[in-house]
This record gives structure tokens, sequence and C-alpha cells, in this order.
């Protein structure tokens, strides 16, 4: 377990990462404004009168008297009694000092405060003689003293009980109503490894992490525009997990951004344990639908060029993966593969891909169709079929099979890595060898049964392949109820369900349904990146154009 440190971006702003610069008569009348008050303000003083509408809308500030800081150091530590477990929960620690004849406390989780930060910190306060403290001694901390490049003026209590189980420290100054936020925290988290489920031949290596800053450093280093946005949100009573939405400014559809921010703020849960999928399951409404409606990816890469084409991620801490919002169906079946390649051989493994995938949705079906059904044979698909059929019924053998799989792959998960290829091994022989002998399984429900599973697996996006399993199901038990007819019902019940499915008010058969001729040409064809000039109509981009015409 690798210990990752986290100095140069904080959590604790509410707001973006990466805020957008202003323009030069902004910023000229910034700097103006500035230099005549230069001496009449300090850093982190009470807004006047003219600033009350942005002072109560500051977290920082006190929301009401009960959640002002005590100036007291005893009443302090008695209020954090109770309000974190100081004393009783072992990782809540205070570090008293008396420096230049001023009581002061550092208020920090153990598990989370970087030791070399926070001694360096108590080093250069040793240096302060007695008497050369000033009555605003909070402020003279932080303008003359503190050595952190992150750090923030709090009053209100319960942001900064807030902020420090976000790892952040609070320095604390007895006589003041007020403590500083130092951002000192290291989270246990590992290095970026290769993806598990996008791997890659040629390309990139690293994916994300557990620790959402390095998923956003990781975009990042691809991504170095300045319009790139970030924004970081809260969500979750008790967990207030980290959620960012990123999405570059000039390009991404801003009503789209606003639908994803208001979703996100309207979540009024506990927590989000699970991370990702919890947060799925509370902004996108998919009922019962086994399809789904957002793309998960690994890979930093191809976030930062779902970016580009006007996409919007939303990535939460603890989460080693991004979400991508539109999707459609077509999107959850491509693969970052067939962009390593040249487009004529991007365009073959594409259509391998496909081929497989279609295999794995219909193979099944129609053999035990035309097994059923021999004078919809044609004479040259004589071979298909099954002369005997075993000692149980076909449709149970498929059924069998398909649990038998699941079983497997549960197996495989739930198996330390030593015995996988041995659980694989007497798995194979168990079923395909021993099961055919007893009569259980005929050899052709092994043969497309494995066909199919190999389909499966070559789906780039795992929610679809389960949910393909399940049509694959229902395809089998109409056609076990119904035969032809059942056959064409599922899959005009299939296609009309999909039809109708939306992702973000975005259609998820496009560009089938709404036909566009285009995009689905993209779709078809890896096509080489000079013709591709222009963003995809359905992100509905503010700048359409990647390339000059």
């Amino acid at each position: 377990m690798e210990t990752t440190e986290h100095d140069s971006m904080d959590l604790s702003h509410a707001g973006m990462l990466g805020t957008p610069e202003p323009d030069r008569e902004q910023q000229s009348d910034h700097e103006s404004k500035r230099t005549e008050g230069a001496g009449k303000s300090r850093i982190g003083a009470k807004p006047d009168s003219n600033n009350k509408q942005s002072a109560s809308q500051n977290p920082n500030e006190p929301k009401n008297k009960q959640d002002i800081i005590p100036d007291d150091l005893e009443a302090f530590k008695h209020r954090l009694k109770e309000a974190i477990g100081f004393e009783k929960s072992f990782e809540v620690q205070v570090r008293e000092m008396v420096v230049g004849e001023r009581s002061i406390a550092l208020l920090f989780l153990s598990v989370f405060a970087k030791d070399t930060a926070l001694t360096e910190i108590l080093k250069r306060l040793t240096y302060l003689e007695p008497g050369s403290m000033s009555k605003d001694a909070l402020h003279s901390f932080l303008e003359h003293y503190m050595p952190a490049i992150q750090v923030t003026v709090c009053a209100s209590f319960q942001q900064m009980i807030d902020q420090v189980l976000a790892g952040n420290t609070a320095f604390y100054v007895d006589g003041q109503s007020e403590v500083l936020l130092i951002d000192a925290k290291q989270y246990p988290g590992r290095n970026p490894e290769q993806p598990s489920l996008e791997k890659v031949v040629r390309g990139s290596q690293d994916g994300f992490t557990e620790t959402l800053l390095v998923n956003v450093a990781l975009i990042r280093r691809r991504l170095r525009d300045p319009k790139a946005r970030f924004e970081m949100l809260k969500v979750g009573r008790r967990t207030q997990t980290d959620v960012c939405i990123g999405y570059i400014q000039d390009i991404a559809n801003p009503e789209l951004i606003e639908s994803i921010r208001d979703k996100i703020k309207a979540i009024d849960i506990d927590g989000l344990p699970l991370a990702d999928k919890e947060l799925e399951e509370m902004t996108v409404n998919a009922s019962w639908s086994p399809f789904p409606l957002v793309r998960y990816t690994e890979r930093p890469d191809v976030v930062a060029a779902q970016l580009l084409n006007g996409s919007v991620t939303v990535i939460v801490d603890t989460s080693p993966s991004a979400i991508l919002l539109p999707t459609t169906y077509f999107d959850l079946i491509q693969h970052a593969e067939e962009n390593r390649q040249n487009p004529f051989m991007g365009t073959y493994l594409r259509w391998i891909r496909f081929i497989g995938i279609t295999a794995s949705l219909f193979l099944m079906p129609l053999w035990y169709l035309i097994s059923q059904n021999t004078a919809m044979r044609p004479e040259w698909l004589s071979f298909v079929g099954a002369d005997k059929t075993g000692e149980i019924p076909l449709i149970l053998q498929f059924l069998i099979a398909e649990i038998g799989v699941d079983l497997l792959r549960l197996a495989a998960v739930h198996t330390p890595a030593p015995l996988v290829t041995a659980m694989t091994l007497l798995s194979a022989i168990l079923i395909g060898d021993i099961a055919v002998k007893t009569g259980l399984f005929i050899n052709e429900v092994i043969l497309y049964m494995s066909v199919s599973a190999i389909g499966m697996f070559a789906t780039p996006s795992y929610e679809l392949s389960l949910a393909n399993r399940i049509v694959r199901i229902g395809l089998l038990l109409c056609v076990f109820f119904m035969g032809s007819n059942g056959f064409v019902l599922g899959t005009t019940f299939v296609f009309v369900f999909l039809a109708v499915e939306r992702s973000f008010n975005a259609p998820y058969l496009w560009p089938l349904l709404p036909f566009n001729g285009r995009a689905l040409m993209s779709v078809i064809l890896r096509l080489p990146l000079s013709s591709n000039k222009k963003r995809l109509s359905i992100y509905r981009t503010l700048d359409s154009r990647k390339q000059p015409s």
C-alpha cells in the first residue's frame, strides 16, 4: 500500500479546480481596488457592509451563533468532544503548544496528517520570541509564519469539522474565534496501474486510482486546456463524499452541465460508500432497466478524448473509474485499442468485436429455433441442429449452462489469484467432458455457449455484457414458448425498448435512431483522424469544429 501525498490541490475549496481567468478589464479593475484598499484590510478580515451578501454565502463563515468557534481553548476542546469524538476516537488528535506567549492547538486526524508538513510548521513557530505576537495573532501566523501553500481562514465550527474529517489540519490560537485550515494531508492509496478491464497492446498503461486528486491529475496531464473545468461538490450528510464534475467550458453543452450539477446537488442521503455506482442510481432514472445509461472507464486518455468531443465526466473519490455522460449503446461497444491502430486495422478490430457481440446475443436463440423447427433450416445449414437432445430438454441445458458460466465468473473473482488457473482447468474438465459423457449436456450446447461467452467477454463495457446476457436468456425463453414468433417479438421488444431509452436526454440508439449518416459511419468505420473534423451533434456542443475545414 502506497501513501499518496496531496499538496498541490485542496478539497476544502467548494468550487472549481481551475477557475476561469478574468478578462483584462476586470483584472485591472480588481488590481486598482486592491491597491486602494491596501493596509485597510487583512487576509481573512470580516467583510464590510457592501459584501454582506457574499459573506453569507461563504461556507467558511458561521451560519448562526452555535456555529461560532469558541475563543477559549478549553471550551474549544470541550466542544470537540461532542462534535468529533475527541479523547474517545484515537485518530482525533489535538497538539497543544505555547508560542510567543500564546497558546495554540493543531486539530487533525492522525491517519491523514502528513508528519513532515506539520513538523515544519511547528518548527517555524518555535522560532517566535515571547511578546512577538500581535493582537491579531491568527492573521499574523497566516501572513508571516505559516510555511504552507494552501491555507484558508475559517470562522465556521461545522465547516472546520468537515474539513478536518477530509484530512485538513485546523490551526487554532487561543483568544481567536477563527482557525486556519491547512492542507497538510496524505491519503493511503496506490500508484496508477494498468486498467484491469480496458487493457491495450499499445498506448498508456496508467489507469485511475481510488484517489480523486490523482485521477484529476492524470486527466490534466493530457488536457492542458485553460478552459477545462473541474467543479467540486460534496454528497452525503455523513460521508461528505467528494464528487468532481469535469468538462471543457467552451465546448460542453451548458444545459447538460447544469442538469448534471442540479441532479448531484439534489441528492439527500446519508452517504455514498460505494462511490460512483450509488451516485449513478441517485442521478439516473434507470428504474429496472438492465442496460447501462452511463459509461464507465478506467482510462484517463479516454476521458480526455471524450471531454474534447463534448462529454461531461463525473469522478467520485474512492472509485478507480470515471463516468462519462451522456452515453449511447454504440459508445459502450467501442474500445480504446481501435484508436491505437491504423484506420484499417482499427476498423477490422471493431467489426470483429461487433460480430462477437452479435453472436453473444443471437447465436444460441437462433440455433435453438432452427434445431426445434427443422423445416426452417436451409440446405446449406443442414449441419446445424442436434440429432440427440440428451437426457434433459435443450432449454434446460442452455439455462444450466448460463448459470454455470456465471458461477465460474463469480468463482474466478473470489478465488485467490494462484488458484484461479487450477479452478479454471477443473471447471473445464467437469463441464466440457464429464457433463457431456453423463448426458447432462450435448456437444452443441457446450459449443454455442462457449462462443456466446467469448462474445460476451469481448464486450468492452462490463455492464453491457451483463445486460446482453439477460437479453439472450429472454430470447431463449421466447423461442421456447412461442417459437419463431417469440424470437421476432422478443427482438422487436428489445429494439423498441432501446429506442425509447435515453441517457441524460440523449437517444440511446443514436445515431441509428434518430438516423445520422455521418455519425453512423464513424461507428461502423474507424475513420482517419484527419477526416474527423466535426464533433458529434448528440453532444450539442458550443464549438462544433475539431479541425479547420
